[in-house]
Parts: structure tokens; sequence; C-alpha cells
């Protein structure tokens, strides 16, 4: 549903892409994660169209970024893009017309996803006067309105308040299941967990390693931290937790409580760092 295939973006002497490739398909989410720099939000802007591409191609539903594409695509950028003096409601109107909503399916759609994204009570107000999470939870409903076959999400939660994190996974959990093409950037890992999505993983510009999480953290060493009644405790990095416990019983010291950490994505971005 979205392909990139050998994406080349430069600035100047910059080169922000280098032959990035990524798939969604149908009915998947992929959380892109990355450190700032790696070509995320770029990517973003190149599907949506916002930005030409110097090598390589992208297509959204089988067409290319630009006026073809815009009502199969919903983006939620990074950056809050509302106009702010204008109420929720208006705000939606503008951008559902946008993507093709008219009517009464534009005034249906946005009832939908007001209830949704718990933004009901707040149609009738000015965005410059809402909470920071009310903004966000009505940047993701313009991207939402008018059920996209693809969904770009630029850290959508970024700042958020617990209400609006919630909200918003369960949206994109609704949206997957329906059977959207979602592509979820963040820098808060556990909710990729939490979404059961695919990981990409974003490096100098380009795609470096891709899977399910449990393909990814493969290998990766976990943690035993072993307490003792008679001295300090033992924090031990390794791959084989039970192996290693086994070792520390052999020593012959008693302890008084063993925790064995398995590797997460919070390691699998630490390993990635020093690789």
């Amino acid at each position: 549903m979205l392909v990139a295939e050998g994406l080349v973006k430069r600035y100047g002497e910059t080169t922000a892409l280098t032959g990035f490739d990524l798939t969604v398909a149908p009915g998947e989410i992929v959380g892109l994660i990355g450190h700032n720099g790696a070509g995320k939000t770029t990517f973003v802007e190149v599907v949506a169209g916002l930005v030409r591409p110097d090598a390589g191609r992208v297509t959204v539903a089988g067409l290319p970024p630009g006026r073809a594409a815009r009502r199969r695509l919903g983006v939620a950028p990074q950056d809050i893009a509302l106009y702010h003096s204008a109420t929720v409601r208006q705000n939606l109107r503008l951008f559902g017309a946008l993507a093709g909503l008219r009517g009464r399916a534009l005034s249906t759609s946005i009832d939908e996803v007001a209830e949704a994204l718990d933004l009901t009570g707040l149609l009738d107000r000015a965005v410059g006067v809402l909470s920071g999470g009310q903004q966000r939870r009505t940047q993701a409903a313009t991207a939402l309105l008018h059920r996209p076959a693809v969904l770009l999400l630029d850290e959508p939660t970024a700042g958020a308040d617990p209400t609006t994190r919630r909200a918003l996974l369960e949206v994109v959990r609704q949206r997957a299941a329906d059977g959207t093409a979602i592509c979820y950037t963040t820098h808060y890992l556990p909710e990729l967990e939490d979404l059961g999505a695919t990981i990409a993983v974003a490096r100098n510009g380009r795609v470096v390693a891709r899977g399910d999480r449990d393909t990814l953290l493969a290998g990766l060493p976990g943690e035993v931290l072993v307490e003792f009644r008679d001295g300090p405790p033992q924090r031990i990095a390794t791959t084989d937790p039970a192996a290693t416990l086994a070792d520390v019983l052999a020593t012959g010291r008693t302890p008084v409580a063993v925790d064995i950490r398995r590797p997460d994505l919070d390691a699998l971005y630490a390993a990635l760092e020093v690789s």
C-alpha cells in the first residue's frame, strides 16, 4: 500500500535520505524509529508530496505523491499545523473538505472522529485555547477524517498527556484492523510494543533494520539482577539468563531476589547506537 524505493534527498551538502526503502502493507503498523537526523521526518514529507526526492520513487496506494494521492493519504505532522483562531470543528471541516468530504458525509465523519479522540466537548472551542494534548488529538483527527488507505503519524504523542496517548493508540489499532497501512514514527518505544507494530530502524538516511519485534531482538543481551543477603547486588548483561543465573548460584552465595529482564526495543536502540 505504501512503497518507497531508493529515496535520496539532499539539502546542499547535507544528504537527508541516502537510499531509503520501506514498504507498509494494508493492515500493518510499522514503527519507524531512529535518532534525530535519521531521515524519518524527511521521509514523511516526501510521501506527503511536500518535498520532491532527488532520486528513488514512492507510491501511495499505487499513486505517486501529490494531488492524485491526497485522498488516499492522511498525515499528522510532528509540528502542530492547525488554525489557532478557528474552532476545532472549523479546522476539521476545512481539512475534511480538502480530502474530498462534503455535506452529510463530512459532518458524520467529524462526529465519529471527535468521539473516538475525545474531542466532542471541544468542537466549538478555538484551537489556540486548547492544551497541548487536545491540540495533538485535533491534529490526528485531521488525518483520520477521510479514512485514508495510508496513514502517516509523525511523533503523534510527543508531549501528550496519558488521555491523549490512550485515545490515539486505540484509534491507530482500530484503523489498522480495518486495513489501513500505518507508518508511525516515535521516540517512545513502549508505544510500538503496545501496538504490536513491526519495526523499521532508520539511521543516516536509510532503513538499517526491518522486521518484527522478536526477530530484531534475537541475540540482544538481556539482564540478570541478583540481590544477596551478604553484599552488593550483581547486574549482569547476558543473552542466556538461565546459564548466567546458574553460574551465579554456583559461587555459593545465597540470593534473596532475582530479576530477569528480557531485551526490549530500548536494547535494540542502544545496540544500534554503538554499531
